[in-house]
């Protein structure tokens, strides 16, 4: 734990083999900054032949050694995309949903109420999203995550939570699929997690990549966005290089 009982990044990932895959979003130490970063992580070998690859207006995660992908279906999507004032991060092809809905002048709820977990038998992996929503011109923005997960294991029913959140200099909020290694897998629970949030895009890469299980970890997105609208800072890391 780290100041007023809020948690250190170093101490929810270094405790935890498998968070699965994370979305950290909140504002820099300084209050300059927006932050997002996502992660994935892998126990499988088709899990773990992954990379990150940026591209004009997004990001897809591709594999690294195309003669080794077996079903494509739940591991290769857009990660993250991005419109005007606008950036969607998501774990699975929901990313679409969300940008198309939006594109349609519907809302980031409206597009994950049409989705469940994944069907992934038998850990029916939680649906974990994040949007920023920026207004350049006040020097400010607002986030909301979510997860669609099922009733305690049971693929009858998906549960939606929903999270909106103001901006606080220092403070971000985290998001994962797991709630540790096992088998089935258990989802996460409970609210996401308050996180300290560092200055730097630099910084935030370093903390959760070192911090990552080492056996686990697969790619890694940092993203900082100035709320004066200027250029963003983008760090990609991927383990398979």
């Amino acid at each position: 734990m780290s100041i007023s009982g809020i948690n250190s990044i170093e101490t929810l990932l270094s405790n935890n083999s498998y968070p699965g895959r994370g979305i950290m979003i909140g504002q820099s130490a300084d209050g300059k900054n927006a932050m997002i970063a996502y992660f994935i992580m892998g126990r499988s070998a088709n899990s773990r032949n992954r990379i990150f690859e940026r591209y004009e207006g997004g990001m897809r995660t591709k594999a690294f050694d195309e003669s080794k992908l077996e079903d494509p279906s739940l591991i290769i999507y857009n990660p993250f995309l991005e419109r005007k004032n606008i950036d969607i991060v998501t774990n699975g092809d929901q990313t679409d949903t969300i940008y198309n809905f939006l594109e349609k002048g519907e809302g980031f709820e409206d597009a994950l109420r049409t989705r469940e977990f994944e069907p992934d038998h038998p850990n029916y992996t939680p649906r974990i999203s994040g949007i920023n929503y920026y207004c350049f011109e006040q020097n400010t923005f607002s986030y909301k995550l979510s997860i669609l997960k099922s009733s305690n294991g049971n693929p009858e029913v998906c549960n939606r939570y929903f999270y909106e959140y103001a901006p606080m200099k220092g403070i971000g909020h985290f998001i994962h699929t797991y709630e540790c290694d096992g088998n089935p897998i258990p989802s996460f629970y409970g609210e996401p997690e308050m996180i300290v949030m560092p200055n730097t895009a630099e910084e935030l890469a370093d903390v959760v990549w070192s911090n990552l299980n080492e056996d686990n970890k697969v790619s890694l997105l940092v993203r900082s966005v100035p709320l004066d609208g200027s250029a963003p800072t983008e760090i990609i890391i991927n383990k398979n290089v």
